[in-house]
């Protein structure tokens, strides 16, 4: 390698020259060369930039190692040789050469984004001349590449960006928008015009200002300015305008946009419609104004919603209590209240005897209001409610009513002259004013003013409703006031708690107030108590408003105790009970069936017996509830009466506190005046007139069925041998027990083969037949017993009546289903006669 004096360096090329031998050379020695020229290599040479020395006549080409780079594979193969012979950059080709020439012409040359298809480049060239040292003449040119490959790489990925940008910008779903530093509109996506309510256009026409409330233009704009100085960005809650005027809340986040220098250039927000948000916190805030009050009243309302679970539980668990026992309870007092009165209304019994026994039926009263009054406190008590008008309900009650407060209460009304009917029951709310009026008269011991005040009212407060577990809407109000001694708060807290009181005992069994609530609520009503020491109390109670026309209600009175002769089924599974409502029945002249469970009844009703009413427990064992027993004597013997009675009927009959609509109920424990006088009312609603049996009855015992109390017959009739035949056992039981019963004897077979095998094996005076038998038909059993058994009597007992027997061809008795006892007798009569 030979060294060149005044090369100093120049990386790869530089040794390249070094190498080259250039004697041969136009250019001959290397020391030799022009001063300019060696100036001017050395500068290429050196050079970070892509530097290409073009020199001389022959246009000689000499680079450095950043432009061999730039023509690739070519290097080092065309250094040194003449530009017209290299073949790079043909994409530029012609303008490269157009501008080297230019330049040797001494016009200094720039080409912009010139892009090298082999290398995948893109350059901004600038040509330079290289004077001779007397500066007469070009004698080279110096081209410098600026490489831009990187920097339009850069470019094309942000506009590939800012494309993609702003696609998103324009289609997201969160309002974007970008602004000036003055606030105008620059760019708005398609969001937040549908959020505005206006077009693009419209919006690049106006500014933040414009569609902010300007109520919140000031703090918007001053942390907008405070925004573009210290390049903070904010949120701020704030309202925009729709173009109607409308206002609505958004949540606003502007951030700042600079250039490289850190410049301002542009603001960016992005908007979030929060009005359903501000709204549920505006609501929160009206109702918490402050932390100290959302905690207070969230414990008050814990402490409300306590206390209204501690009531429940303790309602459910007394009413749990009462229902277990209520029903066993009030048997057992009827048993006693019962056989009392039975005792009572002997003419044998002894002054001072018949004395005790009306205190002891006093004290049977006693204890059945006691379970009344439980029942109604849980809300347990089956209520018969009527749309009433509490006016014509308080001016009945008038002289009750004064005679519970005495003469020393004055007692004063005032009642709307246009005041709405609620659905309540009557008796219900005529014993909650007395209770009320007694406690009222209790606290005024020297005296006072009892005010009853009835009225309308709609009621729609919230909070009101909310505690009071209303609905709103139209209600009547009953307000009951005293200007007593009032109550401490502790004893008003305490005042609805059941067996609570502040009388002495024996004076108050502490249920008055909870009677009332349990009732008001099972009426969906509302009781509430305003009372302060020394001012008094007022009770208030909200009654929904019925729509429906005023029910009549009966007068009280006296009626006369009736009985009548009509058959009674009584189903009652205590067996003292059921042997005192046997007595009590029958000494009203009544025929009684009986049967000890729904199971036992129903086969009576099945047997085609006549009875005319039921009166039936509502709580039993076995497997056919009371409902059911109904159902099917209703469907079985139309016209049929039905009398429920319990102590405590559950949801048998009973739904949301409410007797079902068209029952029947007589409460235990009742009086007989009250068993007489509710039978008789309901039989004689049917067409029925009481007929009084004359003379005594005759009672038997059937064990497990029935007790049948029968007519007494005159002469003893001859005793027969029937053979019943019916295909259901239970009623084929009944009817060879009933059959029994009144003297005769009976053997039952349940098909027509059966009977034909019996009347083989002994022998009978009757044939008693079903018409409809499984296999042989009745009508055909009767002929081919005839026909063996010429003297046979036959008895038909049918749903067809007397239809049978006459198409039967041969002579034959007909018992129409239902039929009663006397039918029966006077059948068996006939033909014991006819023997």
């Amino acid at each position: 390698m030979t060294e060149i004096s005044w090369l100093r360096g120049g990386g790869q090329t530089g040794r390249s020259i070094s190498a080259f031998d250039w004697k041969s050379s136009a250019l001959g020695e290397p020391e030799h060369w022009p001063v300019p020229f060696r100036t001017s290599l050395n500068i290429a040479l050196h050079s970070p930039s892509p530097v290409l020395l073009v020199w001389g006549g022959a246009r000689n080409i000499f680079y450095n190692d950043a432009f061999a780079a730039c023509i690739g594979r070519q290097h080092p193969g065309v250094f040194g040789a003449r530009l017209i012979d290299v073949p790079f950059w043909p994409e530029i080709r012609a303008a490269h050469l157009a501008a080297i020439e230019a330049c040797f012409a001494g016009r200094a040359q720039t080409l912009k984004e010139q892009h090298a298809d082999a290398i995948d480049a893109w350059f901004d060239l600038s040509y330079v001349p290289v004077f001779s040292a007397d500066g007469a003449s070009v004698e080279g040119v110096l081209c410098t590449c600026s490489d831009l490959t990187e920097h339009r790489r850069g470019m094309q990925a942000l506009l590939s960006s800012e494309s993609r940008l702003t696609a998103i910008f324009n289609q997201a779903s969160v309002c974007f928008s970008e602004l000036d530093l003055q606030g105008n509109y620059l760019r708005v996506n398609d969001a937040l015009c549908r959020m505005l309510g206006r077009s693009e256009e419209a919006l690049l026409q106006m500014t933040l200002a414009d569609v902010t409330h300007p109520d919140d233009v000031p703090a918007n704009m001053s942390m907008f300015n405070r925004c573009i100085e210290n390049g903070k960005s904010f949120t701020l809650e704030k309202r925009y305008l729709r173009p109607d005027g409308s206002s609505f809340w958004v949540s606003s986040n502007i951030s700042r946009i600079v250039d490289a220098q850190g410049r301002p250039q542009a603001m960016m927000a992005v908007s979030t419609d929060i009005t359903e948000r501000r709204r549920a916190e505006e609501a929160l805030r009206e109702l918490n104004d402050t932390l100290e009050q959302r905690v207070a009243e969230e414990i008050l309302e814990r402490s409300r919603a306590e206390a209204v679970l501690s009531q429940m539980q303790k309602m459910e668990a007394v009413g749990q209590l009462t229902g277990g026992v209520a029903h066993d309870f009030n048997n057992v007092l009827q048993i006693i209240g019962g056989n009392l009165q039975l005792m009572q209304s002997s003419p044998e019994l002894e002054e001072r005897s018949r004395h005790r026994v009306k205190i002891a039926i006093d004290a049977v009263d006693r204890g059945a209001k006691l379970a009344s009054q439980l029942l109604a406190f849980a809300r347990r008590q089956p209520l018969q409610p009527r749309s009433i008008n509490l006016a014509r309900i308080l001016r009945n009650m008038d002289d009750l009513l004064r005679r519970a407060v005495g003469d020393t209460v004055e007692i004063s009304t005032a009642i709307a002259s246009d005041l709405w009917n609620t659905m309540i029951d009557p008796n219900q709310v005529e014993n909650l004013i007395i209770n009320t009026a007694i406690n009222a008269r209790d606290a005024m011991q020297n005296g006072g003013r009892l005010t009853l005040q009835i009225g309308n009212v709609e009621l729609s407060d919230p909070d009101f409703l909310s505690q009071a577990d209303l609905a709103p809407g139209d209600y009547v109000e009953l307000s009951i006031s005293d200007n007593g001694c009032g109550m401490p708060p502790e004893v008003r807290e305490r005042a609805f708690e059941p067996f609570f009181t502040t009388k002495k005992e024996g004076e108050g069994s502490g249920l008055g107030l909870s009677m009332a609530y349990g009732f008001v609520k099972q009426s969906k009503g509302h009781i509430s108590i305003q009372s302060e020491v020394g001012s008094g109390t007022t009770i208030r109670i909200y009654f929904p408003r019925s729509h429906e026309d005023e029910a009549a209600i009966e007068e009280r009175h006296e009626m006369e105790m009736l009985g009548g002769s009509e058959t009674i089924l009584v189903v009652e599974d205590d067996p003292g009970l059921r042997l005192t409502v046997t007595d009590t029945l029958s000494s009203l002249g009544y025929r009684v069936l009986t049967a000890e469970n729904g199971e036992r009844a129903l086969a009576i009703v099945r047997s085609g017996v006549a009875i005319d009413m039921l009166f039936t427990d509502v709580v039993m064992p076995g497997s056919v509830p009371a409902t059911e027993l109904a159902r099917h004597a209703r469907q079985l013997l139309p016209g049929v009466e039905i009398l429920f009675t319990s102590g405590y009927p559950r949801d048998a009959i009973v739904h949301e506190g409410r007797l079902d609509t068209g029952v029947e109920l007589l409460s235990k424990p009742y009086r007989i005046s009250q068993l007489a006088r509710r039978m008789r009312h309901m039989l004689a609603r049917q067409g029925r007139r009481p007929q009084l049996a004359q003379g005594g009855n005759a009672t038997q015992e059937m064990p497990g069925t029935a007790t049948i109390h029968v007519l007494p017959v005159a002469e003893r009739q001859q005793r027969l041998r029937l053979l019943v035949v019916e295909d259901n056992i239970d009623s084929q039981e009944l009817i060879c027990e009933l059959l029994e019963t009144l003297g005769h004897e009976a053997h039952g077979v349940a098909s027509g083969e059966e009977a034909q095998q019996a009347l083989g094996d002994q022998a009978f005076d009757v044939l008693f037949t079903d018409v409809n038998l499984p296999g042989m038909s009745g009508v055909d059993l009767a002929r081919n017993t005839l026909s063996r058994f010429p003297g046979m009597s036959i008895i038909f007992a049918s749903g067809y009546g007397e239809m049978v027997a006459r198409n039967a061809g041969f002579a034959s008795h007909s018992l129409p289903k239902p039929y009663d006892i006397a039918q029966l007798q006077d059948i068996l009569g006939k033909i014991a006669a006819a023997a």
